[in-house]
């Protein structure tokens, strides 16, 4: 595959085309290793894609990450490469960022400039929580030692290009929970005889929102949801049994643990106080994305050499992200690139009208080349 058979917009547009679930990223990953065997770099696969592109005497290794993986959202974009693949599609810019990274592996591959070595990490199922953590099981940083990661999203409703991070917290961490409620269920015309579960349900999620506005310190961020509310009442059967889904964002371990805490506290009291049987599952995928000083501050060193323009004051972000585990696990920083302020371009991530911006792609593949440069530079006496 030479260098010129594919523009980075067709390869994007090949990836919004036909976009995979995860851990269903067969194509794309066959995709992927494709292109990168065709440029030279060795490819691993297992359950992701890494490839490696090593030049010159350095010993030191750096890490690049992009997820693949697509949303169960079906598209109602108007333009000429929507999703063939009903209810799925390319709603968070997972195929730009697949792009952008195969575009860097392209031209580092054809004019390296660095000395050191490049792992290329293409990561399944980010929109779950369980893609890195997948990787990180099947030991790739064991088997591909880095000293730094560095992952990078598009942000919508931010100026093309512009790039912002920031060291410290940067993601939300989220939490999932599950409470079931049983009563006892009983004819809508003789509530004494019964307890019904809607009313203790309905009791409960005004009383979560007090873990928010009382109990955690104001401007903690914290954020607690309920997504879903589900019984089995009829139109004249009170439900016997109710369930509660939602969803918990924290901006640190200490808040997310006392979130946890105070909802199985107000769970346990609305339960006694109604004489119904409650049960509470919290769990975390995502924990919150911390960037080390040292990569964030190159990130945007490498923005400024490439001249783009930068945002250091970035706030932390109320979403969460799966690369907090490979940040956990080797200093990393995790950046935003700006996706554009209008049209497709500007509409909010996970929408059924969203579209990465082709504009950005040339922009990512330049920050990503210059990063590896200034993380891996060339020494003076090498070659010699």
């Amino acid at each position: 595959m030479g260098t010129d058979d594919f523009s980075l917009s067709a390869l994007r547009r090949d990836f919004h085309r036909f976009p995979e679930l995860g851990f269903r990223e067969s194509r794309t990953k066959a995709k992927i290793a494709k292109f990168l065997r065709g440029h030279g770099l060795e490819v691993h696969e297992g359950a992701g894609v890494v490839g490696v592109l090593r030049s010159g005497e350095g010993n030191r290794a750096i890490g690049l990450r992009a997820d693949m993986d697509a949303l169960p959202i079906h598209e109602a974009s108007h333009h000429a490469y929507p999703s063939e693949t009903p209810g799925v599609m390319h709603a968070c810019g997972h195929d730009g960022h697949m792009a952008m990274l195969l575009g860097a592996a392209r031209a580092l591959a054809a004019d390296p400039g660095f000395s050191g070595t490049v792992v290329f990490i293409f990561q399944p199922n980010e929109e779950h929580g369980l893609g890195a953590q997948a990787m990180l099981k099947e030991g790739v940083l064991e088997r591909f030692p880095v000293e730094e990661i560095y992952a990078m999203h598009n942000l919508p409703g931010a100026p093309v290009g512009q790039v912002s991070t920031r060291p410290g917290l940067i993601c939300s961490s989220e939490s999932l929970f599950e409470i079931t409620i049983r009563g006892q269920g009983g004819h809508a015309s003789m509530p004494q005889a019964s307890c019904d579960s809607i009313t203790v349900g309905a009791e409960l999620v005004l009383a979560l929102q007090t873990i928010v506005s009382r109990k955690l310190p104001p401007g903690a961020g914290a954020v607690v949801s309920v997504t879903e509310f589900q019984t089995d009442g009829q139109r004249n059967v009170l439900a016997g049994t109710v369930t509660l889904k939602g969803d918990v964002r924290a901006r640190s371990p200490e808040d997310r643990n006392s979130v946890e805490k105070f909802m199985r506290q107000i769970a346990d009291g609305v339960a006694t106080a109604h004489g119904v049987a409650v049960n509470v599952d919290f769990s975390t995928e995502f924990i919150e994305t911390i960037n080390a000083e040292g990569p964030a501050e190159a990130v945007l060193r490498a923005a400024r050499h490439a001249g783009l323009d930068i945002r250091s004051d970035r706030q932390p972000m109320s979403f969460s992200e799966d690369f907090a585990h490979f940040a956990a696990a080797v200093p990393g920083c995790f950046l935003l690139l700006g996706n554009g302020e209008t049209g497709a371009h500007g509409q909010p991530l996970h929408s059924d009208d969203y579209d990465f911006n082709d504009d950005v792609l040339p922009i990512g593949v330049a920050f990503w080349r210059q990063l590896v440069r200034d993380r891996l530079p060339i020494q003076k006496d090498e070659g010699r």
